[in-house]
């Protein structure tokens, strides 16, 4: 019963609310409210402040909830290994990614996935880097793609090498070019896509030891588009992003050909699940044939 209460007690952090905690749940907020008063009774703290504006974790609560949540995370890991045991006709596969591979590579590769395992749900959490890596960690989800190399303690596998391009409005005097000269970027406002604390293409401008006007930053590709679409500036962009786009802009390759590596990054790819396991050997799905 416990590992109840303490589910009760992460959701409610992690909606703000008992009452969306106990949809997510399938309890009543009575319920939800009553399992984290036992917790403050057993523990002899309390854990929120109440108020009309909601609820808020109180210091006590705030230096638990990790530990707590570490409980959960692990439970979940040990009801999957259990369902293993009975092969993988159920269970959830959660994947972090970013928008890119969500777009263009996911919808495929579960496509297929399903076709041999229909049972097989999944949770997909996007994020920008940072998030994903904290994701993994914190077992919030089995894997997560992400731009290698990533931190030291997780294990990753290389999936592909993504081309990193520039794109400018189509009535740009360079929008006929074969390769776009590096010192280029310096003479038009710049749209920097950022994807939290890796940032490939600052580290283009690092590189080449130049430093754009950088009049726009987003972790929003397709905002980033539109802007360029609208005459605001030129960008630097993923290939991966780039395909089967609406808006009416010109995409080049730099004089200087740039790359980010995406791969897929875990804990421990003997923890994970049956499921999680046999969904990674269907990696090359990722493209229609």
């Amino acid at each position: 019963m416990n590992i109840q209460k303490y589910m009760a007690f992460v959701k409610a952090v992690e909606y703000g609310s008992f009452t969306r905690a106990a949809q997510s749940l399938n309890y009543t907020q009575s319920g939800i409210s009553r399992m984290i008063n036992d917790l403050e009774s057993e523990w002899g703290i309390s854990l929120f402040e109440r108020g009309r504006g909601g609820i808020a974790l109180t210091s006590d609560g705030l230096k638990l909830f990790p530990q707590v949540k570490r409980i959960c995370n692990e439970h979940e890991m040990l009801l999957m290994q259990i369902e293993d045991l009975h092969d993988i006709q159920s269970g959830i596969i959660r994947i972090g990614t970013f928008s890119s591979v969500a777009t263009h590579w996911l919808p495929n590769i579960i496509k297929i996935f399903k076709q041999d395992y229909p049972s097989i749900d999944f949770e997909l959490l996007l994020g920008d880097y940072t998030e994903i890596e904290s994701w993994i960690i914190e077992g919030r989800v089995d894997f997560g793609f992400l731009r290698l190399p990533t931190k030291a303690e997780m294990e990753t596998i290389f999936v592909e090498q993504d081309r990193l391009l520039v794109v400018i409005p189509q009535d740009h005097p360079l929008a006929n070019c074969e390769k776009f000269p590096i010192h280029e970027l310096l003479n038009s406002p710049f749209m920097l896509l950022e994807k939290g604390a890796k940032a490939e293409i600052s580290e283009i401008f690092e590189r080449h030891q130049i430093s754009p006007q950088i009049s726009f930053t987003t972790w929003d590709d397709y905002a980033i588009m539109s802007m360029v679409e609208n005459g605001l500036g030129i960008s630097i962009l993923p290939e991966l992003i780039l395909q089967r786009i609406p808006y009416q802009i010109v995409a080049t390759e730099l004089e200087v050909p740039a790359y980010r590596t995406i791969g897929i990054a875990m804990r421990e790819q003997n923890a994970l699940s049956l499921a999680a396991k046999r969904f990674l050997e269907y990696l090359s799905y990722r493209k229609k044939k």
